[in-house]
């Protein structure tokens, strides 16, 4: 625990963009390593990028069929032989409440190495992960080595309204993809949590490029600004409603589902103001869930909304997914049909939500092909789980 503490001061003491060298130092004099890496997760969580000054030194590797990968695939340390004689490599995912960041490589000395000091190196990521998120607000270190490409100026906008890509508690697990990552402009989510109540927030702005992006920034602040002020549900989407319409007088407009989970009994509030579709997995079946349709934010002056009541249970999986996906053409101009989603929904149904979205959106692909996608692609994925002996767990 010594150690421990000694890497915890070490990385809350170091300067933004020097966390890599500050643990490298630490683990070197407190474990022995022999050296340690940090690759953080693209955009499109295909590939893994070591952190370091531009251009890159070493070569980005796969997010999920590399040794690096599988240990950000599973979440799950994933010890392996090192490149040096008698040394070993573990590979530690780097994660925040669920969110997947990265992995940190350590290479120790094979006589050094044991469990324990797997165990405890895996509380090294965990500690550099929460260090991470602290420092990107100081620093674009850590976000550069998050793209594979150049970032259009609308995703630019749209990745920083981001609250990540995945979360965990112990009533629920979130994962969430955005596709193509590099140039989204109106697709959107956003979440926010507290002691009994997750309010998730899906969007879908019309238009395109910097329009599309700046319209859903719009709506998407308004909403936070009602959350914060403590206002209920309808009267968030009422809020974001005058803020856009007063903006852009009927012109634009956009499609918003708002949910607030109760923790305690899984009973939830839904807004559907032209929402995307909502689908559920429940003891093995899938199906389309019908909302009662509202209409979208911004559309006409100080439309009044309606919650409408619903339930969840323990084990059910909801997936919330935009028109990108399920209007999306294939080649010979075919739309990607509910039965195709359904069994895209099913063939993923043993991944965890974080891998949810992206392998559903790969589905997609075979069935667009190589052509450049039409639409934003939106994928949310939420496992509930809801907390031990809650009403809801008597079915």
């Amino acid at each position: 625990m010594d150690r421990l503490v000694s890497v915890e001061r070490a990385l809350r003491t170091a300067a933004p963009h020097a966390l890599l060298e500050a643990v490298r130092t630490v683990l070197a004099d407190h474990y022995g390593s022999l050296g340690a890496d940090l690759l953080m997760a693209d955009y499109a969580t295909t590939i893994l990028q070591p952190v370091g000054a531009l251009p890159r030194a070493s070569e980005p590797v796969s997010a999920y069929t590399s040794a690096p990968g599988r240990a950000f695939g599973a979440q799950q340390p994933y010890p392996c032989p090192g490149s040096l004689p008698d040394s070993v490599t573990a590979h530690l995912p780097v994660s925040v409440r669920g969110d997947r960041l990265g992995v940190l490589s350590v290479t120790l000395p094979e006589k050094l190495y044991d469990a324990g000091v797997l165990a405890e190196l895996a509380e090294v990521a965990e500690v550099l992960g929460h260090q991470i998120v602290v420092a990107e607000r100081d620093t674009d270190l850590y976000l550069q080595a998050r793209r594979a490409e150049r970032l259009t100026l609308a995703a630019e906008i749209q990745w920083q309204l981001l609250p990540g890509r995945s979360c965990a508690r112990a009533e629920y697990e979130l994962g969430a993809q955005l596709e193509p990552a590099y140039a989204i402009h109106g697709d959107n989510f956003d979440w926010s949590t507290s002691p009994d109540h997750l309010i998730l927030t899906l969007t879908n702005g019309m238009g395109e490029g910097i329009d599309a992006a700046l319209l859903t920034s719009l709506a998407i602040n308004a909403l936070r600004n009602a959350r914060r002020a403590g206002l209920d549900l309808t009267d968030q989407a009422c809020l974001a409603d005058q803020a856009v319409y007063g903006r852009h007088q009927g012109v634009q407009h956009l499609s918003v589902l708002l949910l607030r989970f109760h923790l305690p009994t899984g009973q939830v509030e839904i807004v559907d103001a032209g929402s995307p579709q909502v689908w559920r997995l429940r003891d093995g079946v899938v199906e389309r869930i019908d909302l009662d349709h509202q209409l979208p934010l911004g559309m006409f002056e100080d439309t009044v909304y309606t919650a409408q009541p619903w339930q969840v249970l323990p084990g059910d999986r909801l997936l919330f997914i935009s028109d990108g996906v399920y209007d999306a053409p294939s080649p010979a101009g075919e739309r990607y049909s509910e039965r195709a989603l359904a069994r895209a929904i099913q063939s993923t149904r043993l991944l965890p939500p974080s891998q949810v979205p992206r392998a559903v959106l790969l589905e997609l692909a075979g069935h667009r092909g190589e052509g450049l996608a039409e639409d934003d692609a939106m994928i949310v994925c939420l496992d509930w789980h809801g907390r031990p002996g809650s009403p809801a767990e008597e079915r």
